[in-house]
């Protein structure tokens, strides 16, 4: 009997051990070439591959700085699901003095048959074109996929190659060739880094091609996705795998990438990002060996960054690939739950070429880092070290804790970054984070941690600036105003049975403000998410007033059924009734606009 040409292979090494990058031509099309501010754009094509008998060629944004007398480092910017090759990526880094390829890899445009046109496209122009497979999110059930099927490598097998993000990965693979093959390019200086699903990517590319010499996932890329992981209520798993789990796990998962990446890689993302779980990207990172791995988190926010933390991506290039400045080490940390108070301190202890402009120090007690509220704990410097005290811990739940510490850039930066909420122009501090550190409920009890008995009826006093808010209004931003909390879903500031929220603020001008609240946000072993409205029209005032919120007050907003209680809220909002509705009320169109500033609130607490 013949051998099988294409066995099943049984880790990453035997998946990747037939594929080389630069054996194919490239066979580049220059699409269309432009000047602009002393850089040069290209819109090209290139070939990735040949399967099943039909070429598979990739349309990207190409651009390096003009006048180049020697060669740059180069950059592979990696688009997230649903979005494009960018031009604003490529200028930003083209800008700092790097040659950048934006891959268009593909992804719905909405709900429509197409691949999204890139930023810079014209009508009529080629774009990517995979021809006779598709690993774009029109065939998004294939992301978990090794089963057979039209589009697949394999129609008659189970086999890893029928994922999409093995075809995926080669489609980026083939990108660095293409870097490496340009006159102004660096070749031994390659960078790649992506968002979201990008992210995922970095970190196939950076595990499967040493010519990555720096590597920087954003909210991706985190390991074990296929694994049901324990929470209070239930079990759940980022995603579920079409086929075999095990092999999945020895040739997909990111946790078996991260050992063989052999760059330095920094990671950006949110605290609560649905895509990539907080525990989960240190329990993947932890893999990496023999490499700088550097994190970088933006407290509260699910998908996005906050300045601090964006800019570290430049930083990062520069460093590796320019021979720049380092970022700051890791900021050491300890957890220590013995002490004579029965109070947990983390202790942070930063050291740095940079001056250490803040700390700041975040826990919480919810096991599910998709809804966790972060508290934020009150840092005392004593000399070199920041001490703070985690207090008011529920017995019988779990703790987890890490430290944001911020330095003072030498210069201010001004970068324009895309995926930055609150943007901008000039940041003059850059966002390290330490280890994420974890103690169980038994591990707290055995310590002799004191728990705590009562819940706070205030939940904010608005003193804190909004530290404990997300999606807070700025100066000149373009959006409505809305301030969102995570707060309530924490037992130290959970409503009680039968409690009303008081809400106390000043509004100079009549309006109508939306109260909503969130049901199971990302917990679906807890029930369906359900989304209830309280509307309420607040008359202009100089004086504070309070309005008075019962559960009965929030409805619904696909049916109009009643809240039951406080109990399962996971995200508490205040916006614009505009942006949210209850079935069968006015359309958006019919509410006034917003009349006057944004209101002043002042207060919170549960009565």
């Amino acid at each position: 009997m013949a051998a099988d040409p294409h066995p099943v292979p049984h880790s990453v090494e035997e998946l990747w051990a037939d594929f080389d990058p630069r054996r194919d031509p490239l066979e580049v099309e220059v699409i269309r070439e432009w000047r602009s501010d002393g850089m040069v754009f290209r819109n090209v094509r290139f070939l990735i591959g040949t399967f099943k008998g039909t070429p598979a060629r990739m349309a990207a944004i190409y651009g390096f700085p003009e006048g180049l007398k020697s060669r740059v480092p180069a950059v592979m910017d990696i688009h997230g699901g649903g979005g494009r090759a960018s031009l604003g990526e490529v200028k930003r880094l083209v800008a700092r003095g790097y040659a950048v390829l934006a891959v268009n890899w593909g992804g719905a445009k909405g709900q429509q048959a197409a691949i999204n046109e890139m930023e810079t496209a014209q009508p009529g122009d080629p774009n990517t074109d995979w021809g006779a497979v598709d690993p774009t999110q029109l065939n998004q059930g294939r992301m978990f996929s090794m089963l057979p099927g039209p589009k697949q490598l394999f129609e008659d097998r189970e086999h890893p190659k029928n994922c999409n993000w093995y075809l995926l990965t080669i489609g980026c693979r083939r990108g660095l060739t293409f870097l490496e093959q340009q006159p102004e390019v660096n070749p031994e200086r390659l960078g790649v880094e992506g968002y979201s699903m990008g992210g995922n990517l970095t970190m196939y590319v950076a595990g499967t091609d040493r010519r990555v010499k720096a590597a920087v996932p954003a909210v991706g890329g985190s390991g074990w996705r296929w694994e049901e992981h324990e929470f209070l209520g239930g079990r759940d798993r980022a995603d579920g795998v079409a086929g075999d789990v095990s092999v999945f796990h020895q040739t997909l998962g990111f946790e078996s990438y991260a050992p063989l990446i052999g760059c330095p890689v920094l990671h950006r993302s949110a605290t609560n990002d649905f895509h990539g779980w907080m525990d989960d990207v240190y329990r993947t990172n932890a893999l990496i060996k023999g490499q700088p791995v550097r994190y970088s988190w933006s407290v509260h926010l699910n998908h996005a960054l906050l300045p601090e933390v964006g800019v570290t991506m430049p930083l990062w290039f520069d460093h590796f690939l320019k021979d720049g400045p380092p970022l700051p080490e890791t900021p050491s940390s300890a957890l220590e739950l013995k002490s004579d108070d029965g109070v947990p301190r983390l202790v942070v202890s930063p050291k740095s070429r940079l001056p250490v402009a803040r700390c700041e120090v975040h826990y919480s007690v919810d096991p599910d880092p998709r809804g966790r509220f972060w508290r934020s704990a009150e840092c005392e410097r004593k000399g070199e070290k920041f001490v703070a005290k985690l207090a008011d811990i529920p017995g019988g739940l779990p703790l987890f804790a890490f430290a944001n510490v911020y330095y003072t850039l030498p210069k201010p930066e001004s970068v324009d970054l895309a995926n930055v909420v609150q943007r901008e122009q000039s940041i003059r501090e850059v966002c390290l984070s330490s280890d994420l550190h974890k103690a169980t409920a038994e591990d707290l009890r055995k310590a002799g941690v004191a728990m705590a008995q009562s819940v706070s009826r205030v939940i904010d006093d608005c003193r804190t600036e909004g530290r404990d808010w997300l999606n807070r209004p700025r100066e000149g931003r373009s959006y409505p105003w809305q301030n969102w909390t995570r707060k309530v879903a924490d037992p130290r500031w959970r409503g009680p049975d039968g409690a009303q929220m008081s809400v106390t603020l000043k509004l100079e001008e009549t309006n109508r403000i939306s109260f909503v609240v969130i049901e199971n946000e990302r917990r679906r072993y807890r029930g369906a998410m359900k989304t209830y409205v309280c509307e309420k029209e607040v008359t202009g005032s100089k004086d504070p007033q309070t309005v008075l919120l019962s559960v009965a007050d929030f409805k619904e907003a696909a049916d109009g059924a009643s809240l039951r209680s406080w109990g399962e809220l996971d995200q508490f909002g205040c916006v614009e009734s505009r942006f949210y509705a209850v079935k069968g009320r006015a359309p958006a169109q019919e509410i006034p606009a917003w009349k006057g500033p944004a209101p002043e609130f002042q207060r919170f607490e549960w009565k």
